[in-house]
């Protein structure tokens, strides 16, 4: 049986660790060879190591930084020097800011903006022409279910994923027939990293009951499913599939 990803590469962003770990794995199952990008050079390595070794397809990895402005040219202009053709997109990079919105630097906004939003948007724009060319795109932008929910003061993190989903719905809609679809993924909490990286695990984990908790790897196997069948959107877990159609209810 011909597996999806045959002869098809996938470019992950924020492959390093968490998600984007786990949707590495994923691709890979489906049989794509992978390009993985993250800023984590050596985490990098050990995961392209393992996939290989797990699912016989070839791997290559590029460490960037995806708040960099220039990130997504470079970064393009690597995989034609490697001569790569991109069939499925994954903008998972991310990151959390941990501050109010006046007490943090302009800087650091900036940065978030260009990771979050910005290069998002870039990154797809330089891989649909090659995926129209190609006959075949797969894109997954990776969202989350705080885009559906009333924004608490200052937070750019939940407005950027909003944006994300509106942008992910308009470039589904505007490649549906050229075999090239967009899904923006909205998971709810998930064990990973992140909450590390912003020093909140603890403060996460006192505030919401573990119900309400997922793991990477199924967020990673719905997201999958997801895109393959042609979902603009997909929010992760039935619990937050409600949350969102309530918190969009009452926003009217």
């Amino acid at each position: 049986m011909t597996q999806e990803g045959q002869g098809k590469h996938a470019l992950i962003t924020g492959a390093s660790a968490g998600i984007g770990a786990a949707l590495a794995e994923e691709f890979a199952r489906h049989g794509f060879d992978l390009v993985l990008v993250a800023r984590r050079e050596k985490k990098l390595n050990q995961i392209a190591q393992s996939i290989e070794k797990k699912y016989r397809v070839a791997t290559q990895i590029i460490k960037a930084d995806l708040s960099r402005p220039e990130a997504p040219t470079l970064l393009f202009d690597e995989l034609a020097s490697r001569s790569v053709t991109i069939h499925a997109l994954v903008n998972n990079a991310g990151l959390g800011l941990s501050g109010s919105f006046s007490e943090l630097s302009w800087s650091a906004h900036n940065d978030f903006i260009q990771l979050m939003g910005t290069n998002v948007v870039h990154l797809c724009h330089l891989a649909v022409p090659k995926m129209r060319e190609a006959g075949y795109g797969r894109i997954l932008n990776v969202a989350s279910v705080a885009a559906f929910v009333p924004g608490e003061a200052g937070s750019l993190y939940r407005a950027l994923k909003a944006f994300v989903v509106h942008f992910s719905t308009a470039l589904n809609a505007e490649n549906k027939d050229n075999n090239i679809s967009c899904t923006a993924l909205c998971p709810g909490l998930t064990h990973t990293e992140f909450h590390d990286v912003m020093g909140a695990r603890e403060e996460f984990q006192n505030r919401f009951p573990g119900f309400l908790w997922m793991d990477a790897e199924t967020v990673a196997k719905q997201g999958y499913r997801a895109l393959m069948k042609g979902e603009s959107i997909h929010i992760n877990g039935w619990i937050y599939k409600l949350g969102a159609r309530l918190s969009r209810a009452l926003s009217f």
